[in-house]
């Protein structure tokens, strides 16, 4: 964090970010003195003050809390932030397990020793005015006190005096806001105000059940409410007497206030902007070179000289013609760094938008010899979800494999036309399919569905239930299966869904092949990993009860492919690492330099920075450039594929039941009953 005097263009290092950006810093009203917070080594972070007069950085909280987002008392008297401090969490329904949500409070500093608690205790009691002064006189009292504060408060402000802040116990004068716990962000003071934003929980792969609001805290009633409903941004004018929220799509201007009226739409209709393409294709070359040189994850940048390729790669730009080609040119300058996750995406430039098209959830055949399109096969599906949803077995449905589709939405199909070509535009709408057994009218019925946009999850599935089946039979049900598409939302559903139902399988085989990665690796190696400790049982209780209530207590092997990814490197990886079973199939792609993005670039195109390399215990750089090499190596070649073999899933199998002859791993039988009675 810099501090750069504007007159003599004086630069000057005020403190050292340790892990991330300092993104929360906030000047004193008189600006005196800066508020921010940084980073611990434990994850958290510790709140801190710059002072100009001193020159010196002081720290205010210490690491065993995480305290953020400091925010000025305009008057100079508390120095208000937000804190995680609530500590009752939310209990998982598949575990016995917690999760901590809408932990954090809102607190304040005072600043001096003898500056008054914010919030002083309230009576309810009647009191009566003083004698001689009735309760306009009274008003009149409150009305004049309060002018006179004003007042001082603009003669300070025009003397420009800087606060003063007691730094001796600074941290024990706190003061808890009086607002429930919750998600807030975005803390701001302004005169007799608190505003923060309040959203919801984060959920991986779905919208939150809490749509984020702009709240205000009205500091003399000590009451809370709401400025705006369903928010995705705002911020606080100069001299706090108005606030710009991002609103279902739109920017509203609205009073920072309890009661802040009609908001008034700001209109950005007819905004225009005339640029030189080439200009700002220069600046954008510019920019991620830039990123790469700053945020890159070795300083070195493996020994090239950055400088060097930026310069050769610039004299490109003459040749640009289309963001397309600047995309070209970016992407060939990265990937000279031999890296993964170097990703240059998107920009100023349109896409045409792909006709949808209604599915049925099946494969369509022509028989060339009745000149009509047969129902080759329908996908089963899992119509309890609907991602996994087959329109063609859906209650009330009856079409057949088998069934040659005569019509199409009554419009008539044969082998000169492509049914897909029919179903264009219609993926919103019901489809109605004229079916028979025999392809003829005669006979014929109807059959009306709601189509799907894609069919990729239906295959999916197929293929993982297939290979379910295949252990089932080749085990009698004593092995489990699942794969873990992705690191990610699908993956760690898919983990939810097919882990918790096979628990007290003998063995398990986890299937990574194809995973494209993500960041929840540690979350699935985390329960895989635990180990029994006990067990109880009850009177009227016939199975088992482990301790830890959900643990997996038999032989697990893992299956990975070339096509493991990222995340997906990392998983098998720490599989071997944490001692749970053998690796099978092919090395790994062999790409685990995390990335981050610091914002779009000036057209909303997007640049990904590789940024945090993968280091083993032993202090290495591990996996990048190799991946990950099994234990047994296993090809699944294409004759053994269109065979409809797959040998990786059957070595699997051979290994797993191995395992489970050579050690039997079965809970504790329930023991004979304890006579404690004396003979």
């Amino acid at each position: 964090l810099y501090l750069l005097e504007v007159a003599t263009k004086k630069k000057q290092e005020i403190a050292d970010e340790k892990q991330n950006l300092v993104l929360d810093y906030s000047w004193s009203a008189c600006g005196g003195h800066l508020a921010f917070s940084l980073s611990d080594p434990n994850g958290f972070n510790s709140l801190y003050i710059w002072s100009v007069q001193e020159g010196k950085l002081h720290r205010i909280t210490d690491e065993m809390f995480s305290e953020f987002n400091p925010t000025w008392d305009p008057k100079g008297d508390y120095l208000y932030y937000m804190s995680d401090r609530m500590f009752q969490p939310q209990i998982d329904s598949y575990e016995w397990n917690y999760v901590v949500d809408r932990e954090t409070g809102i607190y304040a500093l005072s600043l001096r020793k003898d500056v008054k608690h914010p919030f002083p205790p309230q009576s309810d009691e009647v009191t009566v005015d003083e004698e001689g002064k009735d309760g306009k006189d009274r008003k009149k009292e409150e009305a004049d006190k309060e002018k006179k504060d004003k007042d001082a408060d603009k003669e300070k402000e025009k003397k420009k005096e800087y606060i003063k802040i007691d730094f001796e116990g600074l941290a024990d004068r706190v003061a808890q806001v009086p607002v429930e716990e919750d998600n807030y962000y975005g803390l701001t003071a302004i005169e007799g105000h608190l505003l923060y934003g309040r959203g919801g929980a984060f959920y991986y792969g779905r919208e939150g059940d809490v749509k984020s609001s702009l709240r205000i805290f009205e500091m003399k009633e000590r009451k809370e409410s709401t400025i705006a409903e369903d928010i995705s941004g705002f911020s606080v004018s100069r001299d706090g007497k108005k606030v710009l929220v991002r609103q279902s799509g739109a920017f509203k201007l609205y009073d920072a206030a309890p009661k802040p009226g009609e908001a008034k739409t700001v209109s950005t209709a007819g905004l225009q902007v005339d640029r030189v393409p080439a200009e700002e294709w220069a600046q954008i070359f510019n920019e991620v070179w830039r990123r790469f040189r700053d945020y890159f994850y070795v300083a070195n940048m493996h020994g090239y000289d950055w400088k060097a390729i930026g310069d050769r790669y610039r004299t490109l730009l003459a040749h640009v013609a289309h963001r397309s080609d600047l995309n070209y040119v970016i992407g060939e300058m990265i990937a000279e760094l031999t890296v993964s996750h170097a990703y240059i995406e998107a920009g100023d430039y349109e896409i045409p938008d792909r006709t949808p098209v209604a599915l049925p959830g099946a494969r369509l055949e022509l028989d060339e010899k009745a000149g009509r399109y047969r129902i080759a096969k329908i996908y089963r599906g899992q119509n309890e979800e609907e991602r996994y949803r087959a329109p063609l077995t859906e209650i009330g449905v009856d079409a057949r494999e088998g069934d040659y589709v005569l019509a199409i939405n009554g419009e008539p199909l044969t082998a000169k036309d492509n049914p897909y070509q029919m179903l264009r535009n219609k993926a919103d709408h019901p489809v109605t399919f004229t079916v028979n057994s025999k392809p003829e009218e005669k006979g014929a019925r109807e059959v009306t569905f709601n189509p799907i946009k894609s069919e990729r999850d239906l295959v999916y599935l197929e293929w993982v239930t297939k290979n379910k089946e295949k252990v089932d039979k080749a085990t009698d049900g004593r092995v489990g299966y699942l794969h873990v598409p992705d690191m990610g939302s699908d993956g760690i559903r898919e983990f939810i869904k097919w882990y918790y139902g096979q628990i007290r399988k003998e063995g398990l085989i986890v299937d990574v092949r194809g995973n494209g990665g993500g960041n929840v690796s540690q979350m699935l190696i985390e329960r895989l990993s635990r180990k029994i400790l006990s067990v109880d049982y009850s009177r009227n209780g016939e199975f088992a009860a482990p301790y830890p209530g959900t643990v997996f207590h038999g032989h697990m092997v893992c299956l990975l492919s070339e096509t493991s990814a990222s995340d997906g490197d990392i998983f098998p990886a720490m599989f071997r690492k944490a001692g749970l079973g053998p690796i099978i199939g092919k090395r790994s792609w062999g790409g685990v330099v995390g990335i981050s993005g610091h914002g779009p670039l000036i057209d909303g195109g997007g640049v990904y920075v590789p940024e945090f390399g993968f280091v083993n215990t032993e202090g290495q750089w591990d996996i990048e450039n190799y991946g990950v090499a099994p234990d047994i190596e296993v090809d699944n070649d294409p004759k053994s594929v269109i065979e409809g073999r797959d040998p990786q899933l059957e070595r699997a199998i051979q290994e797993v039941t191995k395992m489970m002859a050579a050690d039997p791993k079965r809970l504790p039988a329930r023991p004979k009953d304890p006579v404690k009675a004396p003979k």
